[in-house]
């Protein structure tokens, strides 16, 4: 008995040894993650003492000496002789901070998320494939091998993240790696295409065609070009009205015949208004420097890692500043000593469906221009964890992939089934040229040369220089198609319906030196209806680029400080029309009205008339739409932009929409919408924050968070941070979305150009590092860090805390 009492806790201790040091299925070895020699304590970062240090380290494939320089933030300064050890020290230090976060977005943008979480992510990895992102990627990657400055920049990235990653041992694995239990890979330039083409699958994917072809059938054409007009009642474009045009149009492709998809219905991703972007630039004689300054704050999903990079990059012919996406050579958002650029989205519609008529259950062949055509098979295998390998099969026409046949259920993000898609993001491109030309330019001439290379996601591209241009030109590569092609689903055996070649770059929207002294872009439609060419029916809303516009025009001796000021306005331009609109319909004793009237249009943190406006706004467009354009599973539809909701309350107060079609032996009057949901919006706010009082700020309805890449990840994550703005507010920050990257820069004619940026995370990757989240307070409180531009390693600065040398090995 004794001998069992001394061996069962020893059996008991090896037994849950074995267990904590194992993986089961898809749950990590937690014994391995607690370890304090292997686990997540050895990723804590030991903090910066202040003094200055000196560092070496040897790294394969180096053909000279690197030089770097951090300074106070964690931002690499790198110092190279040639491009290769430019671009191959580029790669080892960003892998160095965000190597997880790199791999994680290339998995993802690869359909390869199941490797790691097992088949839960098998459905999300076929939508990835089946869209054709990898497919995309391998086509890009092509044209990007084609230039041989990319080329080099591509394969020098990928030996630098490389190098990085054969330094690791288990033991000082990124903390995500020991959460999820895996190991990293050996880095390929093919990854740094697909994270490109991630972009387009973020910026460049959403799809309201099917949407729209089902509000088509139900009420026809009258209605549906009525509802969802072709370009808002109120608008101020990109493209100022009235600038000239310094081009011959090309011919327009004749009309296709009319298809209104009736093949069967399913949800289709929409667009997200949120995911957006400003940008402008003011020329000198608006500047108290008379010197040109350009701004830009990118809005995409918050997250930690933060999605940005910054870094400097000097070389022999290259002096570049600003910030780039772990995953990708070069800067993509910056400024060099003659020029600086930055970029916002365009939302053009560059991707439509085509019903397929197969020949037979074989899907081998498809019915096109009055004949059968053979369809290309794609074999996507799935390697999933813990258990067996899936593969699929892929068909394509000449139109590109068939995501979901006729039989199938799509995936959550809901593509209409059988019909094949036509998306520019499957193009062969040379995006990395663009802006490997972009950190080397210094004039006007130089920046349209490299913006001839790019193809998509299409962006607005901003410039400025120190001869004083300043320019915007809404580029990418451009579908030559009919008025309204692509609006709705198309018929895939017509060849009328097909993308007729591509709008001649030349040709693309432009505008340089206007006589308003300022460009800008937010998002919203590129031109006013005189442009010949069709770009797409429906863009962010217009208030954003109103209130900039405004604002800009206004606007004279200009500082980077006004202009920080106006990335942070919260003024909130849609009240302005509508509110009054609205309390003329409303008859309320409670308090909130009064609050209401009282607010001052600011969407500021602490404001509770912008909590009531906004949610007051959203209930309305469900009772007045929702009746007639519930978006159900069966026959889902769009419900009408708020700009044409403002027309109906200003001009139609006895439309027929104002009517819930749902109650019986009731007609609802325009007055009976607009009250009952004001007064339902309030019975929301008291169910979720209590009584009328200071819960009810903004920031507390609005919960902005900058959440970790891994869902559910609070632990890691930044939540409930007090800010303003709003989706339609310049300051355009919601509760999963904002400006990620802030920055400003002055140009100078002879001196250092003035630059200053902020983004809401921190340079490292790493939990452990005082430098993950160590931005976000600052840019919560709309301010900016100065940025540290130098010319040579041995420059000093107060602001250098750590210098590096890579040596050859």
């Amino acid at each position: 008995m004794n001998l069992v009492k001394k061996v069962f806790p020893l059996l008991i201790t090896l037994c849950v040894t074995y267990v904590l040091s194992n993986s089961w299925g898809t749950i990590p070895p937690f014994g391995k993650f607690l370890s304090p020699f292997h686990g997540f304590w050895v990723n804590a970062e030991a903090p910066e003492t202040g003094e200055p240090t000196d560092e070496n380290l040897q790294i394969p494939g180096l053909q000279k000496p690197v030089k770097v320089v951090y300074d106070e933030m964690g931002i690499p300064h790198i110092f190279a002789e040639n491009d290769h050890d430019l671009y191959l020290a580029q790669g080892y230090l960003t892998a160095k901070d965000r190597l997880w976060q790199m791999e994680f977005q290339t998995h993802f943008a690869g359909g390869r998320i199941s490797e790691i979480v097992g088949d839960k992510g098998l459905a999300s990895d076929q939508f990835q494939r089946r869209m054709g992102s990898v497919y995309g990627a391998e086509q890009s990657f092509e044209g990007m091998k084609a230039d041989p400055q990319a080329k080099v920049a591509l394969e020098a990235y990928s030996d630098g993240v490389n190098a990085y990653i054969n330094s690791l041992d288990e033991r000082n694995l990124p903390l995500e790696y020991k959460l999820l239990n895996y190991s990293p890979e050996p880095w390929s330039p093919i990854k740094s295409a697909l994270f490109l083409k991630n972009m387009s699958f973020v910026l460049a994917s959403g799809t309201d065609d099917l949407k729209m072809t089902n509000i088509l059938r139900q009420y026809g054409r009258e209605v549906a070009e009525d509802l969802f007009p072709n370009y808002p009642f109120e608008e101020s474009p990109i493209i100022p009205s009235g600038s000239p045009i310094d081009f011959k149009p090309v011919p327009i492709p004749a009309s296709p015949k009319d298809f209104m998809g009736l093949g069967s219905a399913m949800k289709t991703p929409e667009k997200d208004p949120n995911i957006g972007s400003n940008n402008w630039a003011v020329s000198g004689n608006k500047t108290v420097s008379g010197m040109p300054i350009l701004a830009n704050d990118p809005h995409l999903t918050l997250s930690l890692p933060s999605i940005w990079y910054q870094v400097q990059l000097v070389a022999p012919g290259v002096n570049v500043y600003g910030s780039t996406m772990p995953g990708t050579p070069n800067v993509i958002t910056g400024f060099n000593k003659d020029i600086a650029w930055g970029v916002t989205n365009v939302g053009s519609d560059v991707l439509d469906w085509y019903q397929v008529k197969f020949k037979d259950a074989s899907k081998l062949e498809y019915w096109h221009g009055g004949q059968w055509k053979k369809t290309k098979l794609r074999i996507e295998t799935f390697k999933i964890k813990g258990k067996k390998d899936f593969v699929d099969t892929v068909f394509f026409t000449h139109h590109g992939p068939v995501v979901y046949l006729s039989h199938e259920k799509a995936f959550k993000s809901n593509i209409p089934v059988g019909h094949a898609l036509r998306w520019i993001a499957h193009e062969k491109s040379q995006e990395l040229t663009t802006f490997y030309k972009l950190n080397r330019a210094k004039n006007y001439a130089d920046y349209t040369e490299a913006l001839t290379y790019y193809s998509a996601p299409a962006q607005n591209f901003v410039f400025a220089s120190n001869e004083g241009d300043i320019a915007l030109w809404v580029n990418g590569k451009f579908p030559l198609k009919s008025k309204l092609q692509g609006k709705y689903l198309m018929d895939g055996t017509d060849p009328a319906a097909d993308w007729q070649g591509f709008i001649p770059q030349a040709h693309n929207p432009h505008v340089k030196n206007p006589v308003r002294g300022f460009v800008s872009s937010a998002n919203q439609f590129s031109t006013d209806p005189a442009y010949p060419y069709y770009l797409g029916w429906q863009y962010a809303p217009s208030e954003r680029g109103r209130r900039i516009n405004e604002r800009l025009a206004a606007m004279s001796k200009i500082t980077v400080d006004s202009l920080r000021g106006l990335q942070n306005d919260n003024y909130n331009i849609r009240a302005r029309k509508l509110l009054p609109l609205l309390l003329a319909q409303v008859d309320s004793k409670d308090k909130a009205l009064d609050e209401l009237k009282r607010w001052n249009l600011q969407n500021s943190a602490e404001s509770v008339g912008a909590t009531i406006f906004e949610t007051w706004v959203l209930t309305l467009q469900s009772f007045l739409w929702d009746d007639e354009f519930d978006s159900d599973e069966k026959v889902p539809m769009n419900r009408p932009a708020m700009d044409r909701t403002i027309h109906l309350v200003e001009h139609e107060g006895a439309a027929r929409w104002w009517d819930n079609v749902k109650t019986k032996n009731k007609k609802e009057t325009m007055r009976d919408i607009i009250s009952g949901s004001f007064q339902a919006a309030l019975d929301t706010l008291k169910k979720h924050h209590g009584p009328l009082g200071a819960e009810w700020a903004w920031h507390k309805q609005k919960e902005t968070g900058v959440r970790h890449l891994i869902p559910g990840m609070d632990a890691l994550s930044r939540l409930h941070i007090p800010v303003g703005g709003g989706g339609s507010i310049v300051n355009a920050t919601t509760t999963r979305t904002g400006p990620s990257w802030r920055f400003i820069v002055e140009l100078s004619k002879k001196g250092t150009p003035k630059g200053f940026g902020i983004y809401p995370g921190g340079q490292s990757g790493n939990p452990g590092s005082a430098h993950y989240d160590d931005l976000i307070d600052t840019w919560a409180k709309g301010e900016l860090k100065p940025l540290l531009y130098l010319d040579q390693p041995t420059q000093s600065s107060n602001r250098i805390r750590k210098k590096l040398t890579l040596s050859v090995q």
